[in-house]
């Protein structure tokens, strides 16, 4: 049940995001659900050898590049679902810091 209630939430953001980036376009719900679905994929497979990859850069940065690496996913999964638009590296790196800011509170909301 959790697993589903982050799911809607983490749909929602995109949402929200949406709303309030430029750039950063979601055509309906269900393409919200979609690509909720599909980003948690990417993250779960995708990021991890990303960081790993990108360890001594993500040192330097003091963890800082994790977002232009979060941009790029996001921006990746663009790509891949209809419906789901971003017209720059900009929205796509401003959406994933609120993305991660809306993931941060709802994840500690749910874990209560």
């Amino acid at each position: 049940m959790n697993l589903l209630l982050r799911w809607l939430l983490n749909a929602i953001a995109l949402l929200l995001v949406a709303y309030l980036v430029p750039g950063f376009g979601v055509s309906s719900l269900y393409t919200a659900l979609v690509v909720a679905l599909v980003l948690g994929i990417v993250n779960a497979i995708i990021k991890p050898v990303l960081i790993l990859v990108t360890l001594p850069i993500n040192i330097l940065t003091l963890g800082l590049f994790t977002l232009v690496i979060n941009a790029v996913l996001i921006w990746f999964v663009s790509t891949l679902i209809k419906g789901f638009t971003i017209s720059s590296f900009t929205a796509a790196l401003i959406g994933g810091a609120i993305l991660w800011v809306i993931s941060w509170l709802t994840n500690s909301i749910t874990k209560r």
